[in-house]
């Protein structure tokens, strides 16, 4: 039995980066938000209900993407205002849309300060990658969580949801039960190619930041 819709803790999820850097793909991975997304005319804003199954029950997230508003220069306060937490979202094959997250960034803590907010370099299929790891520093200057994701091939999809699942519960025993459903994967990541981009990430963890900024905050 399935628990009644209105008892679901329901959250807002705004997502928000340049266009193109994969942020409908990525909510669309996810079969309920595609399925039953809606569209807010008046915003300019696709809302995906993604559904996430843990050990204290479902929980929803409405993620809600541009649908390319952000072409427009900026997008509305209203598009932001009541957001529980936020996935900022750039492409690694592009070092200007990494330049850009310090300003997606200020844009959001300006209307919601204090959410949890989780960085994530999409695209990491893609081999000749511009954006690397040793230089994606802007998470570490402002307490963010950083995921490196490939929406094409569901790598690491769950990832930005459960970290944000356990802050907005208050809980970091807060688990999945069961995978999310997610449409089959466009492209497949080699297995040395995961392991090598890992290995990456967690050496720059430990490096000092460096005391220039490379990106302003």
């Amino acid at each position: 039995m399935s628990a009644p819709a209105e008892n679901i803790p329901t959250f807002k999820v705004v997502l928000v980066g340049d266009g193109g850097v994969g942020k409908t793909t990525f909510v669309k991975r996810h079969i309920s938000g595609e399925f039953e997304k809606r569209y807010l005319a008046t915003m300019g804003v696709e809302v995906h209900p993604l559904k996430f199954f843990t050990n204290f029950g479902p929980i929803l997230m409405n993620v809600w993407d541009t649908a390319g508003q952000e072409k427009l220069g900026g997008l509305r306060d209203g598009y932001y205002i009541q957001g529980n937490a936020a996935i900022i979202m750039f492409d690694v094959t592009s070092r200007m849309t990494y330049k850009n997250v310090p300003q997606w960034h200020r844009d959001l803590v300006r209307v919601c300060e204090n959410i949890p907010i989780v960085l994530c370099g999409n695209k990491v299929d893609i081999k000749d990658r511009k954006v690397k790891a040793k230089s994606i520093t802007f998470h570490r200057k402002k307490s963010l969580q950083y995921y490196e994701l490939s929406a094409k091939s569901n790598y690491n999809f769950e990832k930005p949801f459960l970290w944000i699942a356990r802050k907005l519960i208050g809980n970091p025993t807060l688990n999945f039960v069961e995978s999310p459903a997610l449409a089959p994967p466009e492209v497949k990541l080699d297995e040395a190619h995961v392991l090598q981009m890992e290995n990456e990430i967690n050496m720059v963890a430990n490096i000092p930041l460096p005391d220039e900024d490379d990106v302003e905050g």
